[in-house]
């Protein structure tokens, strides 16, 4: 039974592909209100345990509970609507929409989806565009892009584009936002207010993040705890400094007696 603190629980999941586990026996809970950061060498299986999670591959063995219901194997589009969101290394953004455009697209089960209505209800349309639109313009304010409204998101910069899909996701009752890899290929200045706009929306809005992550100072500023993957499982949770410290851990990343970089690779 989940624990009332947990929002996520993952249960001894793994994932073959063939003979190799990128996954093996996996455990973990994430905490309601929590900024989690998961770090470990690349091969470490992060990104294909988001996939589990997030709906985008079923697992070999293993379960994840959200909220307290099982939602092991339903796919993306679901959990979606349940609002277990994840964001991507590179970001999935309509290139040829403006961003005001992309941010509106977001809402499913629009009425205006629908022929009939678009010619038989365009008041009802009308009006429920207005509240998306009016949605919309308030994530662009909040992530302070409004100089960007109407700019095409094929144009946007590495950093903008991640600040977008930040924004997509609170275009929906969110509950719980995976964010892979948010910083990479972002520069200082923007990452900066990636990580304010993390923190504004887990202090005012609630939401709970995971995210994988490079970048220690980035892990430093915004996580508590830190979730250290090695060969598919977890090999060690605590603060960031403890983290730092672990021999363990920094035989896992670099080799015995080295220190963990501000990046690793």
């Amino acid at each position: 039974m989940q624990s009332d603190s947990n929002i996520l629980q993952v249960d001894k999941l793994s994932k073959y592909f063939g003979g190799l586990g990128a996954v093996s026996n996996c455990s973990l809970k994430i905490k309601k209100g929590s900024i989690t950061g998961i770090i470990g060498p690349n091969g470490s299986g992060k990104t294909t345990l988001f996939n589990l999670i997030a709906g985008n591959l079923k697992p070999s063995d293993g379960s994840v509970l959200f909220n307290g219901n099982n939602i092991t194997g339903i796919p993306s589009y679901e959990l979606f609507s349940k609002g277990l969101l994840r964001t991507f290394q590179i970001a999935h953004e309509f290139t040829n929409l403006t961003v005001l455009e992309n941010l509106m697209m977001v809402p499913g089960n629009q009425s205006g989806e629908l022929l009939m209505n678009a010619l038989l209800k365009p008041k009802i349309v009308n009006e429920e565009e207005k509240i998306i639109k009016q949605k919309a313009l308030e994530v662009i304010k909040f992530l302070n892009l409004t100089h960007l409204e109407k700019e095409l998101a094929g144009n946007l910069s590495g950093g903008q584009k991640k600040l977008l899909e930040l924004g997509r996701t609170m275009m929906v009752d969110a509950k719980l936002v995976l964010l892979d890899e948010v910083g990479a290929g972002v520069n200082r200045t923007l990452l900066k207010d990636i990580g304010s706009a993390i923190l504004r929306l887990n202090k005012e809005k609630g939401y709970t993040f995971c995210m994988i992550e490079h970048d220690m100072d980035f892990i430093n500023r915004l996580c508590d705890p830190v979730i250290v993957m090695a060969e598919g499982s977890v090999l060690f949770e605590g603060t960031s400094d403890e983290v730092k410290n672990n021999e363990q851990v920094i035989e896992s990343y670099l080799g015995r007696g080295s220190k963990i970089k501000k990046e690793a690779d």
